[in-house]
């Protein structure tokens, strides 16, 4: 697939100043342009990884190795508590009735932490986010967004296939894909040296976002070029578990639609299928036209929001 430069044409006052990097995919080419973005920089993508968690359980409902209807319970040891009845369909849809984070005593210091100091409140091992998970209790099921679920559910299909889900990502798409930069760091000192500090809203370099527990929900690296030939695999088919674009549930009312984690909107004529994402220091955008044959990806070394930015590449004004 060629690589070009990529001339932006879209308002995109967001933009300046720090980091960021944006890529176009369209008519078999690659276009991108950045600022102060190595090529080698490896950049957090935060909630994309639950897309890429939305492919890995398709993909092993495929193989067979999981069933939507498989519980919780049935791949991780959480028998006798709520999250262990959770299907793992409900929660590749965000309708399980698990919170946002786990309900328990300290989150809202953590939070706290995040804000004051751009500490990273995701740092937890599998088996401490297990045992958050045993405290958690299980509401109404209902369409309500929950990182929490998405963590559970990388690492049950990680277990299903008998690895972790750094492996997972690694053997099922970064290799077949051919994106050498992808890794899901579970502790600082794995991070490379090529991995780029975000930056808060307000000018503060922010801590890295790692951790085991975090990875399926927000923990992938990569850098720009990557996350573009991965949107060009969702856009081309090559992706595996790319079923999962398909939506085939309401999420936010009639105007939002989900699949497995991705979401469809229509946007000015255009249904746009996509999913973005927030760490501490990093904004990001990974969305497809597939009737149109176009992709768009913005990263930007941030808290503000990319999603304009990106959609406005899908769908122009």
């Amino acid at each position: 697939m060629a690589l070009r430069a990529l001339r932006l044409s879209v308002d995109a006052p967001d933009l300046g100043g720090l980091p960021w990097g944006v890529a176009v995919v369209a008519a078999g080419e690659t276009s991108t342009t950045s600022h102060l973005l190595p090529d080698d920089a490896e950049v957090e993508i935060g909630s994309v990884s639950k897309g890429v968690t939305g492919l890995l359980f398709r993909d092993a409902v495929e193989r067979g190795e999981v069933a939507p209807e498989d519980l919780l319970q049935q791949h991780l040891p959480l028998a006798g508590c709520p999250a262990g009845g959770v299907t793992l369909g409900s929660l590749a849809q965000h309708r399980s009735g698990l919170p946002r984070l786990p309900r328990i005593p300290g989150m809202a210091g953590r939070s706290w932490r995040l804000w004051r100091h751009a500490a990273n409140p995701y740092d937890d091992t599998l088996a401490e986010l297990l045992e958050q998970t045993r405290a958690t209790t299980v509401g109404r099921a209902r369409a309500s967004y929950s990182n929490l679920g998405f963590e559970l559910l990388g690492h049950a299909v990680a277990a299903a296939a008998g690895t972790t889900y750094a492996g997972l990502v690694r053997d099922r798409i970064a290799v077949p894909l051919g994106l050498d930069s992808w890794y899901v760091p579970a502790t600082p000192a794995e991070l490379s040296p090529r991995a780029l500090a975000g930056t808060t809203r307000r000018g503060r370099a922010a801590e890295p976002w790692t951790g085991e527990g975090l990875g399926p929900a927000g923990g992938i690296r990569s850098t720009l070029g990557d996350l573009a030939a991965f949107a060009a695999a969702l856009l081309d088919g090559s992706a595996p578990g790319v079923a999962a674009l398909e939506p085939t549930a309401s999420f936010a009312g009639p105007a939002v639609r989900i699949g497995d984690a991705w979401l469809t909107t229509t946007v000015r004529g255009r249904a746009i299928t996509w999913h973005n994402g927030g760490t501490g220091g990093w904004r990001s955008f990974v969305g497809v036209d597939r009737d149109a044959g176009r992709a768009a990806v913005v990263v930007r070394a941030t808290t503000r929001s990319v999603d304009r930015v990106g959609m406005d590449l899908l769908a122009p004004r």
